[in-house]
């Protein structure tokens, strides 16, 4: 007769802030009130029930930016998950404030790739045993090495970061516990689906890794996917669904007999609401709401950005505002700095934070044509169809077709004119991106500052926006084809 215990492991990723629910078809759908009302109706009716977070609880809302995180801090103490790792998101307030937000966590927050390089130690615990019902579950949380993007701003701790190898790191910590009866073990990690099913093949089955629990590429799945015998599932990106799985595990062979998963709406239909978190948002929106709810602009109708990895209506809206206002050649913007799918017809100074939250500076610098393709070509590579990588808009008067499968430009032209090798552009990128503009689009930081030493020609790219919509009413733009993907 089989030793069999149940589990059931609930589990989010990238809520970005997602704190309130929102209102479709006469339905509220979303919010943290509910989704705390879900973990809670889950753990009264179950015996053996872990929450956890695979990333990216900060950015994508005013609340959260506003107090720099605390305040999403105590959302998530009242919340309560039972395990969290850190996504890129958490590094964009500093890591020495991330480690302050850390201490005011009442959840154990897990990392096992993130070292300091000059004393080999690492910044958080990397790993957590979980022990329930005499069942020990080990969790281990892996990022990804977009942390080091994020650590380079650092002027005196950035430099000392590395992340380490990520499948050496899990094996090593298996290794550690070899003596330990561990029956079920979980990767928490934050680097992406395809990343994930990577991981999975680098495993040893001795390292006993049963399931990885994922975030960062926001991946809504209908099951799970199994790569080299490890489960990997995700659950999309924000508070409108919640991963279930529940697991039967096999206490003898120490990983899991059977399993059921599903991904549960959040919405009133299934979820109860959590009335004091409910009260705690709607304080930090009362404040949030007097400082910032102010009319900026009207568009003739709502502007769009439904995908980072292609040319969008607000993509080519914020890149002209921009480059006209800069007086640059060609604005490259950041594609994942739109962190919303519309804005408009109504546009509030808070509309515009929420879908605009990184304000950062922007640089100028000069670049041969020869450069500027090998930039493209490189921001065009496969990783970018896949999410994986970043992406961006171009403002007006640059035009290309790219052919997926020639891996070539069948058109490069800047006003109507094909781009010229020997030719110099004048480029403006925002201050993070163009600090790691290496990782981001393939070209050294010598070679752009051979022509040139780039400067900061802007302290704030929100300023210029808000400057621009206030003073200009009834703006519009369309996908025009200036980035054009064909087979």
């Amino acid at each position: 007769m089989k030793n069999t215990k149940k589990l059931t492991i609930l589990h989010s990723n990238d809520l970005h802030g997602d704190f309130l629910a929102e209102e479709i078809d006469k339905n509220l759908v979303g919010g943290v009130s509910m989704l705390s009302g879900y973990v809670e109706k889950v753990r009264a009716e179950k015996e053996n029930v872990i929450y956890a977070v695979a990333g990216d609880m900060f950015r994508g809302s005013l609340i959260d930016s506003e107090y720099k995180g605390i305040s999403t801090i105590e959302i998530m103490n009242l919340l309560a998950p039972d395990i969290v790792t850190i996504g890129n998101h958490e590094l964009d307030y500093g890591i020495a404030h991330l480690l302050f937000l850390e201490k005011c966590a009442k959840f154990p927050i897990i990392n096992a790739n993130v070292y300091i390089k000059t004393t080999n130690t690492r910044l958080f615990t990397p790993y957590k045993i979980i022990e329930m019902d005499g069942m020990r579950i080990l969790f281990i949380g892996i990022i990804t090495e977009e942390v080091m993007a994020q650590a380079r701003r650092e002027d005196l701790i950035g430099a000392f970061i590395d992340t380490f190898d990520a499948a050496r790191e899990v094996e090593r910590i298996c290794n550690a516990y070899r003596s330990v009866d561990i029956d079920f073990t979980v990767l928490l990690t934050h680097i992406g689906f395809e990343e994930d099913k990577k991981l999975a093949r680098l495993l040893s089955e001795e390292s006993g890794v049963d399931l990885i629990l994922g975030g960062h590429s926001h991946t809504m799945m209908e099951q799970p996917y199994v790569e080299n015998g490890i489960m990997i599932a995700h659950a999309g990106d924000g508070t409108d669904q919640i991963g279930h799985l529940d697991l039967v595990i096999d206490m003898d062979r120490n990983t899991f007999d059977s399993y059921e998963w599903k991904l549960v709406p959040i919405d009133e239909t299934h979820c109860p609401r959590n009335l004091k978190l409910e009260e705690l948002i709607k304080n930090y929106k009362r404040a949030t709401d007097a400082k910032y709810v102010r009319h900026v602009t009207n568009f003739h109708r709502q502007l769009t950005h439904p995908e980072r990895n292609q040319e969008t209506e607000l993509g080519n809206l914020f890149a002209d505002i921009i480059g006209r206002s800069l007086g640059v050649d060609i604005m490259l913007l950041a594609s994942g700095s739109i962190r919303k799918p519309s804005l408009g017809p109504i546009v509030c100074y808070s509309d515009l934070m929420e879908i605009f939250p990184f304000d950062d500076g922007i640089y100028q610098f000069k670049v041969t044509g020869k450069s500027l393709k090998k930039m493209l070509h490189f921001m065009l590579r496969e990783e970018a169809f896949a999410g994986n990588t970043e992406f961006y808009q171009v403002s007006k008067g640059l035009k290309m077709i790219y052919s997926r499968s020639k891996r070539a430009f069948e058109e490069f032209s800047f006003q109507d004119v094909p781009v010229e090798e020997e030719r110099l552009y004048t480029l403006a990128l925002q201050g993070f991106h163009f600090l790691n503009i290496e990782d981001f689009l393939g070209v050294a930081m010598e070679d752009i500052r051979f022509h040139q030493m780039p400067r900061l020609i802007s302290s704030s790219s929100l300023d210029i926006l808000e400057e621009a919509l206030i003073s200009i009413a009834g703006l519009d733009a369309k996908v025009e084809g200036r980035i054009t993907i064909v087979d």
